[in-house]
Order: structure tokens, then C-alpha cells, then sequence
């Protein structure tokens, strides 16, 4: 059933800043590839699946183009700051954007908790006898600062993070092919012979690897939601979706390719110290691993300042559409400033959670999310595949950017999906996930459809 409360979607998001400028949008689009989970979960991938991790990456990309591909055509027909949440709520009904936006909320606030941990693990290491505590709640009061000020705070952070992750990445990328080559001075190139064990573990370490990358990739989606917000969405939303396959393949699929070809799989330093900085380091440049430690820290704070971002912009969007409580869409100076201090209180509990409660009520919390990105992108197919028809008929100058091949790789993005899922659910360390974001998906689509019945039956 159609949603009569998104028509009036967009009008409700022009009380918010549209002080995003079109560099900001570009760069965010840009950096925002290069995320936390590109950096510090990949390690692990490689650990279990080896070299044929390129692979795992490769497949996982493709899905996510097409994920980002569907995301882009309806957030160019239909800019919201509410993104997929309100095109589920457009095309399904109020319980699918209802159910689609709280949980990538809860996702999104327990995620900076996250990256708040790992960026004090990375300080305190360089400052021993700190309080890692103390270095969260600092990072916390930054970000949530910025968030609180203005929208343009948020863009000019994430500008100058997504240069700084840019340029590391891009340097990595050339020393890695530079020593592959025999070229880098000083290093003698490895050859193929730590790629000639593809798959160590045969598929079972592919799957894992192939689990770990799609969880990589969580995150893309944030510009389509800065895109509401800026100059112009409907342009900056369309650069941002056609230059993502480039991308994808550049950053997450060429430095794979890189790590594995410089670096033995199995090496401890890959899981220990991270493949980036394990490949640096044994390439002899002198501070170069070191150097990358500060580009992984600059990752995880640029993560924290986006997800608070995300997740406040969601809820405001959801509270504008009916969806929450009313406080929270209320907006002062182009920001909706109870949304940015909800999003960054939830996220600040949920690190307490992690020193209080580490052996329960904290893995708890982390199964819940476990698969909430994949729960995003199928309400996103779904969404596409129902909206294109009916823009098609009613609004095709809206078709700023279109699905490939539409509807066969929509539903051939829906397939991946699925295969995902029934891989999850074979894999005793991702079936528990899988169990506990079912429930929650399950418990918000019950109290979005009951919200829902109750909205229709006053009429």
C-alpha cells in the first residue's frame, strides 16, 4: 500500500540546512567507500578464504553496485532525507519504512559506539595508561559538537577525512603495484608465490571471507541520505551512484588483490596489525605501517561523524513521516538537534554496554545488528522493483538514473541476496546473527504494521 504520509516528505525535509556543497557530496560519495570495515574487518576475511578473498570481494561488489544502482534511481526521483526507508514506505507502506529506518538506526548508533572503541584501542596504544573511556567520550563530544552546529560542520569533516583516506589508499595502491612489479627500490617482488594456496579452506573459507566482505560494505549508503541536503541531490546523487563501480573495484577489490599478492595469507601480522599495515610493513618503508595506523584511525572517526549524521537524519525522517516521537523532529538552525543528541546518547550506552556488560547484554546487541545492512538492501530491492513501474507510467522525467537491465539484474540482486542469507544461516558464527536481527526485524514490522492499522482506522 502507497504512503500518504511521504508526498509530504519533501517538504518537511526543506526546514533542514541545504548547506552540503556539491564537493562536499562528491568526496563523501568518494571517501565514504573507504570505510572502517575496509580497513580493520578485512583482515580477518583474508585469514579465512586467503587469496581467493579477491574473489569474495569481487562477488560481494558486484551485489553492492546493484544495491547502490537501485538506491541511486529512486533517491534521484524522490530525494529524502529518509532515503531507503521512505522509498520502502512509498512503494510497500508505512510498516516497511518504518521497519527498514529503526533498525538501520539502531544499527547506525550501535556502530558509533563501535568505532569509538576501536579508534581509543588505536590512542591508547600510542599513549599507554590512558583511559580508553575517556578517549570515547571525547571523540563522542567532537562529533556530536559538529553534528549539533550545522550541517556544513559534518561536510567539511568528512571532506578533509575522505581527502586524507583517498590519498593513503591511493599511495598503498601504487607501492603495492611498484614492489609487485620489481620496481619499488629496495623490494624484491614476490611474484605469484603467496597467491599458489588460492583456497586454503576451501569454499568454506570463501564463504566466510565472501560474509566478511558484504559486511565491508556497509555504509554506502549515507551519501543518498547527505544528498537531501545538499545543493542539489538530484545531481549529486546520480555522480555518486554512477562513479561507485569504479570505485568499488579500485579501492576494496585493488588493494585485495595487492594485500594478498604482497602478503601471505597466513601471516599473524594480517589479523594483528591489520593487511594494510602488515603489507606496508613488509615492504621495509621506514614509519609506512605506523603511517597507516593514523589513515585507520582517521577511518574510524570519519565512520563515527557519518553514522551520527545517518542515523539522526533517519530518525528525523521517520518522526516527520509519524514514525517516533515528535521531540525528535524538531529542528533548530537547519538541524534536527534532539535527533543528532538521541543518536549520539544511544551510541555512548551502547559503549558503556561493552565495559559493563561485555559477556551478555553486548554480544547481544551485536548479533541484533549482525544483519540488519542485508535486511536495508532487500526492502531497497523490493522498493525499486515497485517503483520503477510506476514511474515508468506516471513521472519518467523523474528517471534521472535507471537500473541496469531492469527488472532481470533487480531480480538478480534479490537472488544474491538470498543466497547470502541461506550462507549465513549455514555458518554456526553468522547463524546466530541472522536469528536475533530476524527477531528485531519481525518485532518492528509487528509495531510498524500495528502503528499502521491504527493510522488507517482514524481515518
Amino acid at each position: 500500500m502507497p504512503s500518504t504520509t511521504v508526498s509530504t516528505l519533501r517538504e518537511s525535509d526543506a526546514s533542514l540546512s541545504h548547506g552540503l556543497k556539491q564537493r562536499h557530496l562528491s568526496m563523501i560519495a568518494l571517501g565514504g567507500v573507504i570505510g572502517a570495515g575496509l580497513f580493520v574487518g578485512s583482515g580477518a576475511g583474508i585469514a579465512a578464504a586467503g587469496p581467493s578473498i579477491v574473489i569474495a570481494y569481487v562477488l560481494s561488489g558486484l551485489l553492492v553496485m546493484l544495491v547502490m544502482r537501485m538506491l541511486g534511481e529512486m533517491s534521484a526521483a524522490y530525494p529524502s532525507s529518509g532515503s531507503f526507508s521512505a522509498h520502502a514506505e512509498r512503494a510497500i507502506g508505512p510498516w516497511a519504512g518504518f521497519t527498514a529506518g529503526w533498525s538501520f538506526w539502531v544499527l547506525l548508533c550501535t556502530a558509533v559506539g563501535l568505532e569509538g572503541i576501536g579508534a581509543a584501542k588505536i590512542v591508547t596504544g600510542w599513549l599507554p595508561g590512558t583511559p580508553e573511556w575517556a578517549w570515547v567520550a571525547l571523540f563522542m563530544l567532537l562529533f556530536c559538537g559538529a553534528n549539533l552546529a550545522a550541517v556544513k560542520n559534518f561536510g567539511e569533516f568528512e571532506f578533509w577525512f575522505a581527502a586524507l583516506k583517498v590519498a593513503a589508499i591511493s599511495l598503498f595502491l601504487v607501492l603495492g603495484v611498484l614492489a609487485i612489479a620489481g620496481l619499488l627500490p629496495g623490494t624484491d617482488s614476490p611474484g605469484t608465490a603467496h597467491l599458489a594456496d588460492f583456497l586454503p579452506h576451501g569454499t568454506d573459507g570463501l564463504v566466510v571471507g565472501l560474509l566478511a566482505s558484504v559486511f565491508a560494505y556497509g555504509g554506502l549508503e549515507t551519501v543518498t541520505i547527505a544528498a537531501a541536503e545538499s545543493e542539489d541531490p538530484v545531481r549529486g546523487v546520480a555522480g555518486a551512484v554512477r562513479t561507485a563501480m569504479w570505485r568499488i573495484a579500485l579501492f576494496y577489490i585493488g588493494s585485495m588483490a595487492v594485500i594478498v599478492t604482497l602478503v601471505p595469507w597466513d601471516s599473524p601480522a594480517v589479523v594483528s596489525k591489520g593487511p594494510y599495515v602488515a603489507a606496508l610493513d613488509s615492504l621495509g618503508i621506514p614509519g609506512a605501517g605506523q603511517l597507516m595506523n593514523v589513515v585507520v584511525l582517521v577511518a574510524l572517526l570519519s565512520a563515527m561523524n557519518a553514522n551520527i549524521y545517518g542515523s539522526s537524519r533517519i530518525a528525523y525522517s521517520l518522526v516527520a513521516r509519524g514514525q517516533g516521537p515528535k521531540a525528535l523532529g524538531r529542528v533548530s538552525g537547519g538541524v534536527p538537534r534532539l535527533a543528532v543528541l538521541a543518536s549520539s546518547v544511544f551510541g555512548f550506552v551502547c559503549v558503556a554496554l561493552s565495559y559493563w556488560r561485555p559477556d551478555d547484554v553486548f554480544p547481544w546487541l551485536l548479533n541484533m545488528i549482525g544483519a540488519v545492512i542485508l535486511v536495508v538492501w532487500s526492502f531497497i530491492a523490493v522498493s525499486q522493483l515497485r517503483l520503477r513501474r510506476r514511474l515508468e507510467r506516471e513521472a519518467p522525467e523523474r528517471l534521472a538514473v535507471r537500473m541496469w537491465a531492469f527488472p532481470v539484474l533487480t531480480w538478480v540482486a534479490m537472488a544474491g541476496m538470498v543466497a547470502v542469507f541461506v550462507l549465513m544461516a549455514r555458518e554456526p558464527g553468522t547463524r546466530v546473527q541472522l536469528y536475533w536481527t530476524g527477531g528485531m526485524t519481525v518485532a518492528l514490522a509487528g509495531v510498524g504494521y500495528a502503528w499502521q492499522r491504527a493510522r488507517e482506522a482514524k481515518g
